[in-house]
């Protein structure tokens, strides 16, 4: 009897040609013959059982081959069909101003129902505003403080730690940043161990009021606090705090 309802409105179903896979036992890795973002994507039979996404298969090469947990034997019969659109997959749609639901409670979002303007909501509130001109934040934005690694040459990854702090347990140098944007501003805490009167020597990158490095506070458990802004060569100190109780 035919099917009776309505047909598939969103995504599609291709069934993959296979046919040039060997399965003789020991290969568990074979070409899908296309690219996929997900193992829930597939619908794969393996001898007519059909196999769990994540447990009996997963992606590899970047979604371009299948891996299968165990061994296709020699001669199984594999059969992969591709859902996308309906199940998991890329989204082609233009939305022209409907809002996105993300969440289960509908309360977080983003839509475009003003020209020109992306805006993003959680728990029901805009939270971040997106126009051509600037982008508006409703709620702090903030890079959590990270702390960097006390050693005799400190590195400072300032892509991914813009905000930092680092205690000092000798004399120590500090080496130059590393993957800045010009325009960026970066902050460093340095903090005195419970010694104190460690130093710390300024790669050159740094540049100081005067063309002169700062003389750190010595007093045990003290921290100084700068604020720097990369211009595309250096980083040019914009502001410093001195002798600060951390607690």
């Amino acid at each position: 009897m035919a099917y009776i309802g309505q047909s598939i409105k969103n995504g599609t179903f291709s069934v993959l040609d296979t046919s040039g896979n060997t399965y003789n036992g020991s290969n568990v890795t074979f070409s899908l013959g296309t690219q996929v973002g997900s193992p829930a994507q597939l619908l794969v039979s393996h001898d007519g059982v059909v196999q769990k996404p994540g447990t009996d298969y997963t992606l590899a090469t970047g979604g371009t081959q299948i891996t299968f947990t165990t061994a296709p034997a020699s001669g199984a019969s594999i059969f992969i069909v591709e859902i996308s659109g309906a199940v998991g997959g890329p989204m082609n749609r233009d939305l022209n101003g409907e809002e996105l639901i993300l969440d289960v409670d509908g309360d977080t979002s983003f839509h475009a129902d003003t020209d020109d303007q992306i805006d993003f909501k959680a728990g029901g509130t805009d939270v971040m505003v997106f126009t051509a001109a600037n982008t508006k934040f409703n709620v702090g934005a903030f890079n959590p403080e990270a702390t960097l690694t006390d050693a005799s040459t400190i590195a400072w990854n300032v892509s991914t730690q813009p905000v930092a702090k680092v205690t000092l347990a000798g004399n120590r140098t500090l080496g130059a940043g590393t993957n800045p944007q010009t325009g960026q501003f970066v902050s460093l805490l340095i903090i005195q161990d419970g010694t104190g009167s460690r130093t710390v020597t300024f790669n050159a990158a740094y540049e100081f009021v005067g063309d002169t490095a700062p003389t750190l506070t010595g007093t045990a458990n003290k921290g100084d606090h700068f604020v720097f802004r990369y211009n595309g060569a250096k980083f040019i100190e914009v502001g410093r705090s001195l002798n600060l109780s951390l607690s």
